[in-house]
């Protein structure tokens, strides 16, 4: 019956080949004409117009930071211009001439110490015609014999200057050891950068100037001061204050301004985290290449430190005309990207916005052509695959076509009721089927978890009670081995001299016995070998620790690199402690058989909101394979080809756990491998509302 059915409507939603033909052909005309300026050649001007004023905007941020980088070189050039007239202004001034006069040089050195603070020069010194020292600030700083700066030899020679140069450490540390220290800075790896074998920069930049003055005896002198550029933050945020005031950079931008020495920065307001500045960060290689190694000035977007910045880099030239570092000014990219994006999606939804409201209008009257046909033949074939909810939605009209459509819903209501009434049973029966199979598989998942937890808790037991029973026989036949051999030694006396070797070795076995005896009994039962409990500096203990297997370091030729960063104290017993390190330092020890390094780190950490230490354990050994690691706690489990029982980190990680501690274990592949554990503090509890930090 339903067959019948079907097949007649089939028949008259399928007109002859030569109609839809036609159908097909006026349809593609009309879409065409009604679509082909709204979808294609407004689009595509649309984009020709996106893509020139985006360049245009790209242009614009590079034009904007030259813009930048010329006010930040021209503060450095005032700095300079500055520096030489304050300098002029001190030689030419009556007191500079009334203490030179005196004749007394401790005077005149706290004379120019004090005009040093105010000119806020870090050194200011005198320097007679030969380059000797007359006086000097900071006190202590003297001209050592060397080759004069250019700025001391066109002073003495009459010309007042200013030049950038680099100073090295011993310079710095001759002029003033605080100056030494401030320049000094650890470089940080830096991706992207050049690499270096370099550990730190300990070279300084120094604006130096340099005046000629005339003493009192006629002679020519010069007076040279400078200021070290090296974490001079004064000056870097002035930079950057002078270039980006409140309000010149959209909101979510943030301006920044860099010094270099050579591709390190030694002043900056870049940050890294929690607002530390990125000083001994380094220039990506592409930069560095550009500005240092061919002196071009760098106008684009870079890579700094952790994000993309609109940058410009050019270079600094000392008195020699060699380029010594570079100054660096730049704005956070993604705000103006975040703009750029917003107006292009501005301009794609006011595009959206127009075809949807244009659309419709030329698409209305076209449909009204091919509608009802197009609509009876696709509901046809959506309900031949399946879908029986299809449905023309053409109107009851007067024509043939609308009453038809009209009639072909009509049967397709009927038959979708018949359909959803069995599928409503289907589903029924499907969910009361699926309810049983859960409840099924939750059972079974539950019964199976407690039959592992009862296994495993009567292993357990099991295994501490055989252990504890074993230990405990065999210390009988131990005991009586050992008094024997006392006793075959008394009654032979010096008749045992022949048999003294076989002796001793029957000594270490039965010490060894004895050994593995106690460890299995503190593994079976460690309530009975818990010690008294103090407060203990974990610093300390693991300095004994290292005293103590110090002779199977030097005979593996391990290198030991320790840190005790530890402040705090810890609740658990020191012999305890001291056995769970020497017992991680003999396993380090003999995972190294070829030499190493043995790293001991202690730190303050902060677990949760409880505060505690902890203390790192790492070799460089061949580590531990990935099958092994989760089982290393494991009794009686051991990566020792000979020689161990499997009971040293067990009982390590039983003590621990018992003065309420943790202990883990990590082992990168070809790395070693690294023991951790934390303690908590002496005396500490968990705070409300304290930090969550680790």
């Amino acid at each position: 019956m339903a067959e019948a059915a079907r097949t007649p409507a089939h028949k008259g939603a399928d007109p002859p080949r030569g109609l839809l033909t036609r159908l097909r052909s006026v349809r593609m005309r009309l879409l065409a004409i009604a679509l082909l300026p709204t979808l294609i050649i407004l689009p595509a001007v649309l984009a020709l117009v996106v893509t020139w004023w985006t360049r245009q905007f790209d242009r614009l941020l590079i034009s904007k930071v030259n813009g930048d980088l010329t006010i930040a070189r021209q503060y450095l050039d005032r700095l300079r211009e500055r520096s030489d007239e304050t300098l002029h202004a001190l030689g030419d001034s009556v007191a500079f001439a009334r203490v030179t006069g005196a004749g007394n040089s401790a005077a005149l050195a706290d004379f120019l110490d004090a005009r040093r603070k105010v000119m806020g020069l870090d050194f200011l010194y005198l320097i007679d015609a030969d380059g000797h020292s007359l006086a000097a600030a900071p006190a202590g700083a003297a001209r050592e014999a060397r080759e004069m700066w250019s700025v001391e030899r066109r002073a003495l020679a009459g010309t007042a200057s200013t030049e950038i140069d680099i100073f090295g450490p011993q310079e710095l540390e001759r002029l003033s050891p605080q100056l030494a220290d401030r320049a000094h800075i650890a470089l940080v790896p830096t991706p992207g950068a050049v690499p270096t074998s370099r550990e730190a920069e300990d070279r300084g930049m120094v604006v130096q100037s340099g005046t000629p003055v005339e003493m009192p005896d006629g002679q020519r002198a010069a007076l040279v001061g400078g200021v070290l550029l090296n974490q001079n933050l004064d000056f870097i945020d002035t930079i950057n204050d002078l270039v980006y005031r409140p309000g010149s950079l959209p909101e979510g931008s943030a301006g920044t301004a860099t010094l270099f020495v050579d591709d390190v920065r030694v002043s900056t307001n870049v940050r890294l985290f929690e607002g530390r500045r990125a000083l001994g960060t380094r220039v990506s290689q592409e930069v560095r290449n550009a500005v240092l190694g061919e002196g071009r000035v760098w106008l684009d977007r870079a890579f700094v430190v952790s994000d993309w910045y609109i940058s410009a880099y050019e270079p600094v030239v000392d008195s020699h005309g060699k380029r010594i570092g570079m100054l660096y000014v730049g704005f956070l990219e993604a705000p103006f990207l975040a703009l750029k994006r917003a107006s292009l999606a501005a301009v794609a939804v006011g595009f959206l916005l127009v075809a949807m409201v244009a659309i419709p209008v030329l698409l209305r009257w076209a449909a009204a052509i091919f509608r009802p046909l197009e609509a009876m033949n696709a509901t046809i074939s959506a309900v031949e695959g399946g879908t029986l909810s299809a449905r023309t939605g053409v109107a009851a009209t007067s024509d043939e076509i609308g009453r038809v459509a009209h009639h072909l819903d009509d049967m397709l209501d009927l038959l979708q009721e018949r359909d959803a009434e069995l599928r409503r049973w289907t589903e029924e029966l499907d969910r009361r089927v699926a309810e049983r199979t859960r409840e099924l598989e939750d059972a079974n998942a539950e019964l199976a978890a407690t039959q592992r937890q009862l296994v495993m808790s009567e292993k357990l037991a099991a295994i501490g009670e055989i252990t504890a029973g074993v230990a405990h026989e065999i210390n009988n036949p131990v005991a009586v081995i050992q008094g024997n051999l006392d006793v075959a030694r008394d009654v032979l006396g010096s008749a045992a001299g022949p048999v003294k070797t076989e002796f001793n070795l029957i000594d270490q076995q039965v010490h060894r016995i004895n050994v593995i005896v106690s460890k299995l009994l503190q593994f079976a039962r460690p309530a009975e070998f818990a010690g008294h409990l103090d407060p203990v500096a974990p610093g300390e203990v693991v300095g004994d620790a290292l005293l103590l297997v110090q002779h199977l370091l030097s005979r593996s030729e391990i290198q030991v690199a320790r840190t005790d960063a530890a402040t705090r104290l810890v609740m658990m017993n020191r012999v305890e402690l001291q056995q769970v390190l020497i017992n991680l330092m003999v396993n380090a020890v003999h995972a190294m058989p070829g030499g190493g390094t043995l790293t001991v780190t202690t730190r303050d950490e902060t677990r949760g909101r409880q505060t505690g230490v902890g203390i790192e354990v790492a070799d460089t050994g061949t580590g531990i394979p990935e099958e092994r690691i989760g089982r290393v706690f494991d009794p009686f489990f051991t990566t020792k080809p000979q020689g161990g029982t499997g009971l040293g980190l067990s009982i390590s990680y039983t003590l621990i756990e018992r003065a309420g501690g943790t202990m883990a274990v990590e082992s990168p592949p070809g790395s070693g491998a690294i023991f951790s554990i934390w303690l908590p503090e002496a005396g500490s509890e968990v705070e409300e509302g304290a930090p969550n930090s680790a």
